[in-house]
């Protein structure tokens, strides 16, 4: 049965995790955050063994897309600031050691009435005012602008008269299948062994390590981080599954009469609340990811999904759908014609928070996950800190406030 279990005390060959060719650490899933991890072990000399079922970077999860957001004052919650912080630091190491473009500055938006800041956004409600007061708290570089002075700076974005909107310059866009590949070569020149196309079946705890069981073998080690986004549920066994929602999002490029407001240079990311229900909300991005079109997202909270059983084609009436209620008289000069859409999977906690800790059950097996639609921005240092955790170093950043309640 898949999941998290003891191994049996009745096993008559002990496994043997001291062994030179033994891996220090096994990750199980490689995406945004495993990817990170397996790097920052890596760099750290540990032995690393690095399993995906798909060949990341994939489109099969939740760490593809082509961009992703990144702001610096992150209404989710005080804790998560240091994170972006120190994140923001390594992609340009990471940057600068590959000679990969991973980040782009565009400056990035906040619009909100007072009305739509009391709708839940990523588990709680006051996105806004919590956003605004970590910029002032962390002395992170903004601007307030009322809808005039929006529209006359960035004539793109229609706000009513009694939206207003909070502007971050060193927010932008992560280019994230370029960050994971980046990533996982980075690990792999530290001396990393990843895996790919085998799929963990279950994991088992000895009193001499854990074992894990794939379809195509059975690997031992000393801990196992357990990064395995979408597939967490199924592996970390039921009683923390019942704590995980698995939900599909669309993406969706709109074609544009206006191509050059949408540039890089003329456009920021932008997260928009727009009315009274959670579903109220629209994020996107300037052009410059390879497709001739804008890209816009919601969130869609509704229905679970698992990652197994996902429906993955994007249907003409949800792309009417999405037009109709966020994007229509909103996003000036976008034509309803989708140049392109795609799916993919968010894990989400109940109340949004990530989850870093040691499984309840097996105490050598860190679960890291449930990024909750908020975690790209994040994951190089989430990576750092798990590895510094699991290697007995203190994390840079303080990784507390994940903890299973």
């Amino acid at each position: 049965m898949p999941g998290v279990g003891r191994g049996r005390s009745e096993v008559q060959h002990p496994i043997d995790v001291t062994a030179a060719t033994a891996p220090d650490v096994i990750v199980v899933g490689l995406g945004a955050v495993g990817s990170a991890v397996a790097h920052h072990l890596a760099r750290r000399g540990a032995r690393v063994l690095g399993l995906d079922r798909f060949h990341p970077p994939h489109d099969q999860g939740s760490s593809h897309g082509r961009t992703r957001i990144t702001r610096l004052a992150v209404g989710e919650g005080v804790a998560y600031v240091p994170l972006v912080q120190r994140s923001h630091l390594l992609w340009r190491e990471l940057e600068a050691e590959t000679g990969e473009h991973l980040y782009q500055r565009t400056g990035g938006l906040v619009i909100a009435s007072s009305a739509a800041d009391a709708a839940a956004f990523h588990g709680q409600a006051g996105f806004f005012a919590r956003t605004l007061a970590l910029a002032q708290r962390f002395g992170i570089e903004h601007e307030l602008l009322d809808a005039a002075a929006l529209r006359e700076r960035y004539p793109q974005f229609l706000l009513r008269d009694d939206e207003s909107a909070y502007l971050e310059r060193e927010a932008g866009m992560l280019f994230p299948e370029r960050c994971v590949a980046a990533q996982l070569q980075a690990a792999q020149r530290h001396g990393a062994t990843l895996v790919y196309g085998e799929t963990v079946q279950r994991i088992e705890c000895h009193p001499q390590g854990v074992s894990v069981h794939t379809d195509r073998a059975t690997h031992h080690a000393a801990r196992v981080v357990l990064s395995a986004g979408a597939w967490l549920p199924a592996l970390a066994g039921p009683a923390l599954a019942a704590r995980l929602a698995v939900r599909r999002q669309v993406l969706q490029w709109f074609g544009t009469d206006t191509p050059a407001l949408y540039a890089p240079q003329r456009c920021p990311v932008f997260i928009w609340l727009h009315g009274p229900e959670p579903a109220d909300c629209l994020y996107g991005f300037p052009t410059g990811d390879g497709v001739d079109g804008v890209k816009v997202g919601t969130e869609q909270v509704a229905t679970r999904t698992a990652p197994d059983a996902v429906d993955r084609q994007v249907r003409p009436e949800e792309v009417r759908a999405v037009y109709e209620r966020h994007v229509r008289g909103r996003l000036h000069g976008l034509r309803p014609d989708c140049v392109a859409s795609a799916t993919c999977l968010y894990t989400s906690t109940e109340n949004g928070d990530f989850i870093v800790d040691e499984h309840p059950d097996a105490p050598r097996v860190t679960l890291v996950s449930a990024c909750s639609g908020h975690g790209f921005k994040h994951s190089a240092a989430l990576g750092e800190a798990v590895a510094q955790r699991v290697l007995g170093e203190a994390p840079r950043v303080d990784l507390g406030p994940f903890a299973l309640g």
